[in-house]
């Protein structure tokens, strides 16, 4: 969450409420598909009361929390909350919370028309007879291990993440759909992976977009295929997330542009989709084990 982009998110009740009330807020965004997303930073004593939502929320108590209570749902949610624990509240549902002591707390915020054509096209399902559970503090290895090894660690402003965080997002939207609906199915159904045509037209995008924010959904476009389907479908054909593959075709049109010499080193970055230089010399060690400089200067000997 490196320089976090402060999305304006305040048409979105439970991120209204906790900015109204001045809880620190240490980064927001967009995630694509109506999707959003915050990361607070709470240390009070106080009781915050959401009054039916216009959105479903997942959130997930990434330190600390303990002691919290939802005084809504009676004893069984009195306590319970510490790291790593989860709550899914659905939309138009009220919830109360006693909150007591610091939490760093992630927030995903999903409007029902995203959550609906989600369960349309995953569970093909009539997404007005399906309703998400109501879940206080429970854990679950997946979405958690989701957000915090394919959330938290990206910048939510890159552009060059913006396939991640998006992807990300539909996939904790899809097993949301799957697991935590009274009609979700237990499992999916298995479709095969994509043509040779749709994968070349996919490919052609990526190499024609190389400077620009490339979302999961734009590729999903190009294939005519929703986010979920698309995501599941081109691992199965390339062997690698749709995410792995356009940070590849970054590095190695920077490579290109490197060995030429005839950019600076931030006009590279830029080209390739990096939106700081820093940003791409990350990136690039870690697929290279040496930084752009380096491997410039290498090239030019």
């Amino acid at each position: 969450m490196n320089n976090p982009a402060n999305a304006n998110l305040d048409n979105l009740t439970v991120f209204a409420e906790l900015k109204g009330k001045g809880v620190p807020l240490r980064a927001s965004a967009r995630f694509g598909d109506g999707l959003a997303a915050a990361f607070w930073q709470r240390d009070e004593v106080v009781i915050t009361n959401y009054d039916a939502p216009n959105h479903h929320t997942l959130s997930l108590y990434v330190e600390g929390g303990n002691g919290f209570r939802r005084l809504d749902k009676g004893a069984a949610a009195a306590a319970g909350s510490r790291s790593g624990c989860l709550c899914l509240m659905p939309a138009g549902l009220s919830t109360n919370w006693e909150v007591n002591g610091p939490v760093d707390l992630f927030h995903l915020y999903v409007p029902e028309a995203a959550f609906g054509r989600v369960v349309l096209q995953t569970l093909d399902l009539d997404p007005g007879q399906v309703s998400l559970r109501d879940e206080t503090f429970f854990h679950d290895g997946t979405i958690e291990a989701l957000v915090r090894s394919a959330v938290l660690p990206l910048s939510w402003d890159e552009p060059a993440e913006r396939i991640a965080v998006t992807h990300t997002g539909q996939a904790l939207l899809a097993y949301l759909a799957a697991r935590f609906t009274e009609r979700g199915l237990k499992r999916l159904l298995a479709r095969g992976g994509l043509s040779p045509r749709v994968l070349k037209r996919v490919a052609e995008y990526v190499d024609a977009n190389l400077a620009a924010a490339i979302a999961i959904e734009d590729l999903a476009a190009v294939a005519e295929l929703s986010p979920f389907h698309f995501a599941r479908m081109f691992k199965q054909s390339t062997g690698e997330s749709p995410h792995g593959y356009v940070t590849r075709q970054r590095l190695e049109q920077a490579q290109r542009l490197l060995k030429e010499g005839a950019l600076p080193l931030a006009e590279v970055a830029l080209a390739c989709g990096f939106s700081s230089q820093s940003h791409f010399t990350l990136r690039f060690r870690e697929q290279t084990g040496i930084t752009p400089r380096q491997f410039a200067l290498a090239a030019a000997s």
